[in-house]
């Protein structure tokens, strides 16, 4: 029965947890796709 009741308490704690993921969607990203799209803004100049 103890063995149940961790069982139960750790699955709980998994679903509530949120932990931020490097890949997800925020602040960084968000930073990240604005400088590219300045950077496709801007005309790109050729050399020779």
């Amino acid at each position: 029965m103890a063995k149940t009741r961790f069982v139960k308490s750790v699955i709980a704690t998994a679903a509530k947890t949120e932990v931020q993921m490097p890949w997800s969607r925020g602040a960084r990203r968000a930073a990240m796709i604005a400088r590219r799209k300045t950077v496709e803004i801007l005309p790109q100049v050729r050399s020779a």
